[in-house]
């Protein structure tokens, strides 16, 4: 069957999209009016969402909770979470949903046939059949509810969506983007919070939340998006008709209104710290400016160029002005495309309220200076370069490259029928660009988008000590006026309410109803892992492992320089090191021009610190500080000439420099521990007893964060020995003695690499290895550290092989159920936290951890019932397979080249082998019930080393301080 034989739709456009070599198509279906795109190719990733726009008309976060109680069981799988039964069953490569301020998107992956249309059909009957008609308990769990244990019990407010917006507004960096969209577009969507404002939530009724979907949830409303190497054809007959034909095109406005402004705008608000905070240089300051429309494709790419030689880049001159003139320690913002009318955004973190003025007229007065003359042509061609490096790899990590293009598309799409492929159509919009570079293009882009612009805001944003507690305290005085305003009658029946919702959310779903979700087969699944790729050579006495795969022309290379004689006080140092390197002066380039420099010949060059630990040797640990970059080969020489620079002559004299990085350093650690706050906490309590989770802790997690804030404060009498420090880590470090190295790409490549890294092991360090001295000392200390966010992250870890325990493959499974099963009813379901994972390592190393949870004690107390739980494990032969399938998915996410040599030298430093990962695999593939049980006394050996640590709000910790051995204030 052709797309263009079917009666149902109508072909509006069918054009080559030569630089992602893909066919595009943009569909109409006649009788609903729903719009379709599709992008064809040979790609076995199979991509498919269907989106809707959806304007927020209060910040109720209707559409929010909307994305969310969709997935909770449809007319044809009437399961109560059909998205966790997909999680556990499926071999997705993608699944989930996400809301923006103007869109909802819904989008699947899967490399398997029938798992993809298994998928579609889920999806699809969900956003337009849902259950939300049928049990408004679904509304209550997912977004708001009243929630009274006992008449004399406090009245209290709960909810998924409701506790998630509050743990997004405990971060000042999401209380600024909500406040400077609401001043740049006081009139339209973006004006209000799609997510939902966590005061303006239990202001939305059922009822108005109801009306959003049947108004907005209809075909002519919607954007389907199809992407990959599949009968398109078949897809969309099945799709009209299944869905489609049974609705009829309506008049629908949703079409998102423009925003004028005609005089700048200043806004002030506040948002709370922790009583141990200062206010003094915690204000941000922004400076806002909208910059024309997501629909030129011009502006799209410019823009980004601009971001990167006006902001972004090291040395960039706008940060360079504001952090010269004592405004900040942090300067971040950028461009943002994603909706109708883009931002261009400058924001100062650690300032203060009487610095606006000069915040102001220091950016004016050097985009002044940018326009007439002073721009840096070399770092627009290097951000162009950049941008189209990016594009053309096409490497979005563990995210389908389809869903990427599919999200695009919607950075259009959304706003002209006609322009879904613009944005993907971009290497000659890059040439045209390299070519205006010398016509002055960019700086008439500064002058009439940046300074002789209207439709701009200034936001400050203050900090306040116990502004939290004010409003926890309003909202209780609140809540227990309305209590006393009810009657013992209406009293006695949100008691019952809340009873009702808990056995609600306690009774499982029908056998009857789990079966009519379709599901794959053990059959279906591969029986063989994914090889591993490794090839030792060596070149010059340096052992080097070559992973033999197409890359494109790119070589994707690691310099792996071990550490092991590095004392454990100066372990934070190489983190210090990887921040510090390819940021200061060389011998040979300035910062500003060896960020140009690299930008212009390579894919970037990046360092990391990690530390790998043998599967079969416990306590063999290798320390790595490793240097990747990525080039065509064409550009290995001038590539290894800038690694060279970096590693051998780079300058630690520019203190003022040096204080610039580590106040940065500080500031997006701060931004981590407030957004992602369940990983360190799981890496901070795993290194109670982990010499592995120490090394983390102390190059990624809290003990980074106190030794930068430490040398930040105290930077006048601690620098010295910084400097010292670091320039030690340099000479012992980087020499031939201590290298691996690790090669991604095909012969050619390897051919074109082997001059390059024989070259630099000549101008390494002098020196033998030196003794091994790390010696990392693990001691348990169950921390609570109080900050002023409003919910909380909670972790408890511990070691199963201390204990005698082997890893087996079990374990995956093991993962699966309780994410989506034990934790997830318990934590999510029931508790209202925004997130439960777990995590078991081949060395012993296990946590159990929450997100944005409004709990901490009863969170604990459910990690102590998952013995109970593994005692007490039922599933029949098609449970067993839906969790052996969600298993499977996870180890078979597809991998780009650069992934595959990754996961391939990790193989090959921990020792791991692909005999052991097929033994595993047989075990997963193998596993019955009652090798879950078996895992019973494992977790309970876990949990016996009773290791916590949590990350949340100071009153709630303090209330539970028993928990603790140790509680601090982490700001």
């Amino acid at each position: 069957m052709n797309i263009a034989d079917l009666d149902a739709y109508e072909l509006v456009q069918e054009k080559q999209l030569e630089d992602i070599r893909s066919k595009g198509y943009i569909l109409r279906h006649k009788k609903s009016g729903a719009r379709i795109s599709v992008i064809s190719n040979e790609d076995e990733n199979k991509v498919f969402y269907i989106g809707f726009r959806t304007p927020a008309e209060d910040s109720t976060g209707v559409p929010h909770i909307i994305e969310h109680t969709v997935l909770c069981g449809s007319k044809e799988f009437p399961v109560k979470d059909p998205f966790v039964e997909l999680v556990k069953g499926s071999l997705n490569t993608f699944l989930n949903a996400m809301t923006y301020p103007d869109k909802t998107v819904y989008p699947v992956a899967s490399c398997n046939e029938k798992d993809f249309q298994n998928l579609m059909h889920v999806y699809l009957d969900a956003v337009f059949h849902p259950n939300i008609y049928k049990y408004q308990e679904i509304f209550k769990q997912e977004g708001w509810h009243y929630e009274l244990e006992s008449e004399d019990a406090p009245l209290i407010l709960n909810g998924v969506v409701y506790n998630e917006m509050k743990g997004a507004y405990s971060s000042p960096e999401s209380v600024l983007e909500r406040v400077v969209m609401n001043s740049l577009f006081p009139d339209t969507t973006y004006g209000n919070e799609s997510g939902g404002d966590p005061e303006n939530i239990p202001d939305l009724t059922y009822e108005d939340y109801l009306d959003f979907h049947r108004r907005y949830y209809h075909p002519c409303n919607s954007y389907i998006y199809l992407y990959g190497d599949m009968d398109v054809a078949e897809k969309l007959d099945w799709m009209d008709k299944y869905y489609l034909s049974q609705y009829e095109k309506i008049e629908l406005d949703s079409s998102i209104k423009e925003q004028v402004l005609e005089q700048p705008v200043e806004v002030l608000r506040k948002y709370p710290i922790s009583s141990s905070e200062e206010t003094k240089d915690n204000t941000y300051l922004s400076y806002n400016v909208v910059a024309g429309s997501t629909l030129s494709k011009e502006l799209y790419l410019a823009f980004d160029v601009l971001d990167y030689a006006l902001l972004n880049a090291p040395g960039a001159p706008l940060k360079k002005a504001l952090l010269d003139a004592g405004i900040g320690k942090d300067i971040m913002g950028g461009y943002d495309s994603s909706i109708m009318q883009p931002i261009f955004s400058i924001t100062a973190k650690n300032t203060n309220p009487e610095q606006k003025e000069r915040f102001i007229q220091v950016i004016e007065d050097t985009l002044q200076r940018q326009a007439s003359g002073e721009l840096n042509h070399k770092a627009l061609l290097a951000g162009l370069n950049s941008s189209e490096f990016r594009f053309r790899e096409a490497d979005f990590g563990s995210y389908p490259k389809g869903l990427i293009y599919g999200l695009q598309c919607l950075d259009s799409w959304l706003y002209d029928d006609s322009m879904p492929f613009i944005h993907l159509e971009a290497l000659d919009t890059f040439q045209s660009l390299r070519d205006k570079i010398s016509q002055g293009y960019f700086e008439n882009l500064i002058r009439s988008y940046l300074l002789d612009n209207t439709h701009k805001s200034i936001v400050v944003i203050e900090p306040e000590k116990g502004l939290n507690e004010k409003k926890e305290q309003e909202l209780a005085d609140k809540l227990q006026a309305y209590k006393d305003s009810l009657s013992k009658e209406e009293i006695r029946q949100l008691v019952a309410d809340t009873a009702h919702l808990k056995e609600y959310q306690q009774e499982p779903s029908s056998k009857e109803d789990l079966e009519k979700l379709p599901m794959l087969t053990r059959a279906d699944m591969k029986k063989e892992a994914a090889p591993f790729y490794n090839e030792e050579k060596e070149i010059d006495g340096v052992k080097t492992v070559h992973h033999e795969l197409f890359s494109n022309g790119i070589a994707y290379i690691s310099l792996l320089f071990d550490v092991s004689h590095v004392r454990e006080e100066q372990v934070p140092d190489l983190a210090i090191l990887k921040a510090v390197l390819g940021y200061m002066d060389t011998a040979d380039y300035s910062y500003e021009d060896l960020s140009n420099e690299i930008n212009l010949h390579t894919g970037g060059i990046s360092s990391s610190a990690v530390m790998y630990s043998e599967v079969a040797k416990p306590g063999k640990r290798h320390p790595k500080f490793e240097i990747r970059l990525k080039a065509l080969y064409r550009e290995l020489p001038m590539a290894f000439q800038l690694v060279k620079s970096i590693l051998c002559s780079t300058s630690l004299e520019d203190e003022k420099r040096l204080y610039e990085i580590l106040a940065q350093a500080k500031s997006r650690l701060e931004m981590q521990i407030s957004s992602a706050g369940h990983g360190l906490s799981a890496i901070r309590a795993l290194s109670y007893q982990s010499e592995t989770a120490k090394f983390n802790d102390l190059t990624s997690g809290i003990a980074l964060y106190q030794r930068v804030a430490d040398i930040e404060k105290n930077f006048e009498e601690k620098k010295a020995q910084l400097k010292q420090s670091l320039s030690e880590l340099m000479i012992t470090t980087f020499r031939k003695s201590n290298l691996l190295l690790s090669i991604t790409c095909d012969k050619e490549g390897y051919e074109a690499f082997l001059p390059q890294a024989s070259e630099l092991q000549n101008s390494l360090f002098a020196g033998e290895a030196m003794p091994e001295a790390m010696k990392l000392t693990c001691e348990k200390r169950n921390e609570g550290f109080k900050n002023a966010s409003q919910v909380q992250f909670v972790s408890r870890t511990g070691d199963f092989a201390r204990h005698g325990y082997e890893y087996t493959g079990i374990l995956n499974i093991l993962k699966v159920i309780l994410n989506y099963d034990y934790l997830w009813l318990n934590i999510r379901v029931k508790g209202g936290a925004y997130g439960c994972m777990s995590g078991f390592d081949r060395r012993g190393d296990t946590y159990f951890s929450t997100y944005r949870d409004p709990n901490l004690r009863k969170s604990n107390e459910i990690f102590e019932g998952i013995p109970k739980y593994l005692h007490d494990f039922q599933a029949d032969e098609r449970d067993m397979t839906k969790y052996i399938i969600g298993t499977i998915s996870n180890l078979d996410t597809p991998l780009n080249p650069s992934a595959k040599g990754s996961r391939s030298m990790s193989a090959y430093l921990c020792g791991l082998t692909y005999g052991q990962i097929q033994k595993e695999r047989d075990e997963i593939l193998s596993a019955q019930a009652e090798d879950i049980r078996r895992l019973e006394e494992l977790v309970a050996a876990v949990l016996s080393d009773e290791q916590l640590c949590v990350i949340g709000n100071e009153n709630n910790l303090e209330k539970d301080s028993d928990l603790f051995m140790n509680l601090v204030s982490i700001f």
